[in-house]
């Protein structure tokens, strides 16, 4: 299943038929299961760190913006401002090379900019994203850890086949390291503004960027790399919409006995086994890509928890009750269940607004038929076979969640 095929074009959007009520949702805190908007996500959550940052890819054009320099007493570092971030001007010419022409965002490691490479080897691309690592040394030790990792990707992937961004070169300016990529037209999240908003894409669209993830996923599983924050925001497509890249490997780590905290990953893309303090491993990349489908072809976030106590509230009103032993095991159970395993709710009081906790007990799980409906012109077997792989996506337990092995050679997929 290791096979490479390019993907031939194919339209995005459903029909217009399909868009009778686009009414936007209101982002209220108790937003039901696989109803939410994707605008309700805060961006104060840690770890969240886009490539391509909160501004749309490509909008941005020279003008106004983050391209100033900020004086500073220090002479040395005058170009950067009070964070560490770099100032730089459009026009600017990095590392003798590349001349930045756009700005791609902000992100909490990093500031991303589109820029023209004035010395272009024949096949090489003439416009590169380059992420201008911030001046500090965490920040700088992170860049360097994804470095490793980029390098690794790239090394095992010589022929360009296996959907993950291209990772091109690596320099130092002005005390920024920096890494330059390979730009791409747009990410998820844009194209589903853009061509599904409230109402997803087409569900061929969704089979064609399902099976281009996992290809990436099988690659990072083969390399021991974890993404730890799949999210739309972090997939790119090229401008004919076909080809899809994962990005932004500022969060990836090695797999292996890594560190326990709850807040890896974006919130609503977060696996339970982290909320609740277990040992992870690949199987937390596949349920962020199983959020990300289901929100493709939706239009809607399936597990919109404004908290980590409200997203294992969700996770059980689809999946009923965890496992025992996963609960036995965890770091941060005691934060969510109490003594006897029953799941405490953390709500606000209406009158007081302190924080109470709320036994709930006999949660049934959901058929995730009654989640996707299948959209006019959809073929009801292909509709059948997502909701299959769906189901078996979402495993509360991390070990017997479907793997990317068995992701490409399922019916959805494959389309036998």
């Amino acid at each position: 299943m290791d096979v490479y095929a390019p993907e031939s074009s194919f339209s995005v959007g459903k029909s217009p038929l399909q868009d009778g009520n686009t009414c936007l949702q209101s982002t209220t805190e108790t937003v039901g299961l696989g109803e939410g908007s994707p605008k309700s996500e805060r961006s104060n959550d840690m770890f969240r760190d886009d490539i391509f940052g909160e501004s749309p890819a490509g909008v941005r054009k020279s003008g106004k913006g983050d391209s100033i320099t900020v004086e500073n007493s220090d002479l040395n570092d005058n170009w950067d401002d009070a964070e560490g971030y770099y100032g730089y001007r459009f026009g600017e010419i990095l590392e003798g090379r590349y001349e930045i022409i756009a700005s791609h965002g902000k992100g909490v490691f990093s500031t991303v900019v589109r820029a023209k490479d004035l010395k272009t080897k024949s096949g090489d691309p003439e416009e590169v994203a380059i992420k201008i690592i911030r001046n500090n040394e965490t920040m700088y030790k992170a860049g360097l850890e994804e470095l490793v990792i980029l390098k690794k990707l790239v090394g095992a992937d010589p022929e360009n086949r296996r959907h993950c961004v291209r990772f091109l070169s690596t320099f130092k300016y002005r005390n920024h390291l920096c890494l330059v990529f390979e730009s791409l037209h747009m990410n998820l999240r844009e194209v589903l503004k853009k061509f599904g908003r409230n109402i997803g894409l087409k569900l061929t669209a969704v089979r064609a960027y399902a099976k281009q993830l996992f290809i990436a996923l099988k690659h990072l599983k083969n390399c021991g790399v974890l993404h730890c924050d799949i999210k739309p925001d972090n997939m790119l497509v090229n401008e004919a919409k076909n080809v899809l890249k994962l990005c932004d490997f500022g969060n990836a780590m090695f797999a292996g006995k890594n560190e326990i905290t709850p807040y890896l990953v974006s919130r609503f893309y977060r696996a339970p086994e982290i909320i609740l303090g277990l040992t992870y491993d690949h199987p937390l990349d596949i349920w962020s890509v199983g959020c990300c489908l289901y929100e493709l072809y939706t239009g809607k976030v399936l597990f919109p928890g404004p908290t980590n106590n409200d997203m294992l509230r969700l996770h059980m009103e689809l999946k009923g009750p965890f496992p025992k032993k996963m609960l036995r095991k965890g770091a941060f159970t005691d934060q969510h269940f109490d003594q006897d395993l029953n799941f405490l709710s953390t709500e606000e009081d209406p009158v007081t607004k302190k924080a109470i906790k709320r036994l709930i007990v006999n949660i049934k799980p959901k058929d995730f038929g009654t989640l996707i409906t299948g959209s006019p012109g959809d073929d009801p077997k292909m509709v059948a076979n997502f909701k299959d792989l769906m189901e078996k996506v979402f495993f509360l337990d991390p070990e017997k969640r479907l793997n990317v092995s068995q992701a490409l050679s399922h019916p959805f997929i494959t389309g036998k």
